[in-house]
């Protein structure tokens, strides 16, 4: 994109911190629109709108212009995303929705797997625009299969007073176990950013090997996190507490093994497969939270799911840039640093929750 629009590759990149910056901030607000105005109308129009920005993006030398529609698909996507989740909690309830939602979190995590490589094959073959036209496609597929078998799915749309709205954002925001429960996602999500951030430079500068063997064992560790959230749906039924408490525990023992055994040996293959486990673990604490947070607050799901993911992104881009600024991208030794700080973190939180549980008999 850089050669073809000649612009600075800094200028290309600001068109992906654009998008992610929207999204995430979209999705704190959406929340409270969809509850009051529906999901299905919104998912409609947005769907329309992100295909027509994809067309513009694909057709346009501005790099402006460019800017601005990336600006609309973070926006667009947050409104899409957060009403497919509030879609799940109107339909289901007790085990199926339990189900659903951690089928959600499975197939969510799939997209750090195929994107890299389908957009790489789509520009390798046919030009980036190409990314952009199958994203138009791709959403306009998805409105016409939204018109033949979807509709309005909330059940007492809330109305939309900015006092009342306020009231429930403050009210979720003051349950601790919501809370801390998204505090959870984003210290799980932030063990996958931390390697997305590091690992590639570690494996080509210091361990001296190409690109491609970067991105394959960015495919690896990802389908790392798809494989912990199918063992995490595989044991929902489990006490949550425990379960949990089970999964940091043996966290904590891989890290800290990690963390030694680079004073003996460090190469691309113990890194992986520590990092591996370490994903897979930070894979199922994932998925149980995300399945929590998002059932906690069925009469408000579209605030809820909003909140959720707002600030699980906010929480994510915090620690990661903050660790990565105290223990730069440099070897093994820092990345294990790296993990075990965010696990440690976790395992505290993880306490904290299950003292509340303990406290108010809440169940989950």
């Amino acid at each position: 994109m850089a050669a073809a629009l000649q612009v600075s590759e800094i200028q290309v990149q600001m068109t992906l911190s654009l998008f992610l910056i929207s999204y995430g901030v979209g999705q704190l607000f959406v929340g409270s629109f969809l509850d009051s105005f529906g999901r299905f109308r919104i998912n409609l129009v947005s769907l329309a709108i992100f295909a027509l920005a994809s067309v513009i993006i694909a057709n346009t030398s501005n790099i402006y212009m460019i800017y601005a529609m990336r600006i609309v698909h973070g926006i667009t996507v947050a409104a899409i995303v957060v009403s497919k989740r509030a879609y799940f909690i109107d339909v289901f309830s007790g085990d199926k929705l339990k189900h659903y939602l951690s089928m959600f979190s499975i197939i969510w995590a799939t997209a750090p797997i195929i994107a890299p490589f389908a957009g790489g094959y789509l520009q390798s073959y046919f030009g980036w625009q190409s990314n952009f036209y199958f994203l138009a496609v791709f959403a306009a597929v998805i409105l016409i299969l939204e018109l033949v078998f979807s509709g309005e799915t909330i059940r007492q749309k809330m109305p939309f007073n900015l006092r009342s709205i306020s009231l429930i954002y403050t009210d979720m925001i003051r349950t601790p176990s919501f809370t801390l429960g998204i505090v959870m996602l984003g210290l799980a999500y932030s063990m996958v950013m931390i390697y997305n951030m590091t690992g590639p430079f570690i494996i080509e500068h210091e361990l001296g090997f190409s690109p491609i063997v970067a991105g394959y064992s960015s495919l690896i560790l990802g389908s790392a996190v798809m494989f912990g959230g199918m063992i995490s749906k595989s044991t929902i039924h489990r006490p949550f507490a425990k379960r949990l408490t089970t999964n940091l525990g043996l966290q904590i023992v891989v890290g800290i093994a990690m963390l030694l055994s680079t004073g003996f040996v460090s190469n691309l293959y113990s890194m992986l497969i520590f990092a591996f486990v370490i994903h897979a673990m930070s894979g199922y604490t994932f998925n149980s939270f995300f399945t929590f947070c998002l059932s906690r607050f069925p009469k408000n799901a579209g605030i809820a799911s909003g909140l959720t993911g707002g600030f699980n992104y906010v929480i994510v881009s915090f620690f990661s840039y903050a660790i990565i600024y105290f223990i730069p991208a440099k070897d093994e030794t820092n990345l294990s640093y790296s993990y075990l700080i965010l696990i440690l973190l976790s395992a505290a939180v993880m306490f904290v929750i299950a003292k509340i549980m303990r406290r108010t008999g809440e169940k989950i």
